[in-house]
């Protein structure tokens, strides 16, 4: 598979290469977002020095992996590692021979740095060493530390305040793939799947490419969703589990948040957090959401029209959402429950709401469409009560202007149909809305949906139509 999508990642690294000054870039991403491949496919394999860590390995087995790298990368023979300072020195020395394959750029990537730097080993402050010492004076050195503990790597790199404060030159925080990207993964690897099928994809996948690369292209996509997720030995049945565990030294506390999140849709403060998921408030709670954030698992927003300081923390991870609500627990025995599924309303149900979060992780997508790219926004799920009467908007965007943007999300496989009653319950949400945010801006209905709009006499209900072909945008 060729590198697909990561233009600005990959315009980014190109600047760093080129830079003609010594670079320490830090990379990071929740894991199997496709953070080593995107390293080895744009440098080609061509590193001047290549490690990565292993999960659950001592110091011990740590060093011996670096000193079998040593022998990979050089034709001279070292003695053999004791500590995190040996293996660093050995590595100046490896990075000071002349040889053809060691001119120009020299880059070093040390690959899950998380799982190398482990309690006591002493690896920052080795690597400290090295960069301080050593590596910031090199004109030709390009090093790049990467690791999908994202929280470890912002706490210890990006915000860490003894030697390494501020060393760090450059930084890529790897995202999921956006539709756009999702789209041309398919098309390269063969996966037959119109847009409507993609964006239920990314429903229960979130544009994750080792899940996507699991996929069978010579089956539909409720087959693969069958085979991966609920036949008797499915690859990803253990998935959620194994991907906090990898992500978080300590998960318990991590997935009791994520549990208790998941029962709101549309979040949950701080305070109602600590209740549900029986954590007590302070440092551990503060600990276990920075965690979630940084890893992307859950966002953190000022709920509109709420003047309190209490801000809401929501659930928004797709694959996350799709186990919990379908394989967790799921005593089924069908082989094809996904297929049987698909065709009852639950599912059409469950579509909705996933939907939503699919906009949600577009707003870039959604703000283009409107052709507010450049306007600085704010963004949420509302609910409100006035003169007891209660309305739910999708995605309020406050935007910078005098223009608030209410939209409303529709997944269906043909255009949206507008009727009466549709129309009646839009205006009741603006005036719930209206009443309990007393905005000066200008309210204006958007519709967000799959195949656009059908005209009719309550149309235009809605100022704006987006369609999902606006969300495939490549931006």
């Amino acid at each position: 598979m060729q590198l697909l999508g990561r233009k600005k990642e990959q315009a980014a690294l190109e600047n760093y290469y080129h830079s003609k000054k010594p670079e320490f870039i830090a990379v990071y991403g929740r894991h199997r977002v496709g953070k080593t491949f995107l390293m080895k496919e744009f440098f080609h394999n061509d590193f001047a020095f290549y490690l990565t860590g292993k999960a659950n390995s001592t110091l011990k087995g740590q060093l011996l992996e670096f000193d079998e790298a040593v022998a990979e990368y050089s034709t001279k023979h070292y003695k053999p590692s004791r500590s995190w300072r040996d293996a660093f020195k050995t590595l100046r020395l490896i990075l000071e021979e002349e040889t053809p394959a060691n001119s120009g750029r020299k880059v070093v990537f040390l690959d899950e740095m998380p799982w190398l730097a482990t309690e006591k080993s002493g690896f920052m402050p080795a690597l400290e060493h090295f960069w301080n010492s050593w590596g910031s004076a090199q004109e030709s050195l390009l090093l790049i530390v990467c690791g999908s503990a994202t929280s470890w790597m912002v706490d210890h790199l990006l915000n860490d305040t003894g030697g390494l404060h501020n060393r760090i030159t450059g930084r890529i925080n790897l995202q999921p793939f956006c539709l756009g990207e999702c789209e041309q993964y398919f098309q390269e690897a063969g996966i037959g799947m119109n847009r409507y099928q993609m964006i239920e994809s990314y429903m229960v996948f979130g544009g994750i490419p080792y899940y996507m690369g699991l996929m069978q292209p010579q089956l539909g996509f409720t087959q693969n969703v069958d085979i991966l997720c609920f036949s008797e030995n499915s690859v990803l049945k253990n998935e959620f589990i194994n991907l906090y565990a990898s992500l978080f030294r300590r998960p318990e506390n991590h997935i009791a948040v994520i549990r208790a999140l998941s029962a709101k849709g549309i979040g949950l403060t701080r305070k109602e957090i600590e209740e549900a998921a029986d954590i007590s408030n302070g440092g551990r709670l503060t600990k276990t959401l920075n965690d979630l954030l940084h890893s992307g698992f859950i966002r953190k927003y000022k709920a509109i029209g709420n003047h309190s300081r209490n801000a809401v923390y929501q659930l928004i991870d797709p694959f996350t959402l799709f186990h919990l609500r379908f394989i967790e627990g799921n005593a089924e025995t069908d082989q094809a429950y996904w297929s049987h599924f698909s065709a009852t309303s639950g599912h059409s149900s469950w579509s909705g709401f996933a939907f939503e979060r699919v906009a949600l992780m577009h707003i870039e997508q959604i703000k283009s469409a409107l052709g507010i790219g450049g306007v600085l926004v704010d963004y949420a799920a509302w609910r409100g009560e006035a003169n007891g009467s209660k309305a739910q908007i999708d995605l309020v965007i406050d935007r910078n202007d005098s223009i608030i943007t209410l939209c409303e999300m529709k997944y269906s496989r043909q255009e949206f149909v507008v009727d009466k009653d549709y129309s009646d319950k839009l205006r009741n949400k603006l005036t719930v809305f209206s009443q309990c945010v007393k905005t000066r801006k200008n309210p204006l209905f958007v519709l967000v949906t799959t195949y656009g709009l059908a005209r009719n006499n309550y149309s235009g209900s809605f100022q704006n139509v987006i369609t999902a072909d606006d969300l495939f945008a490549l931006l």
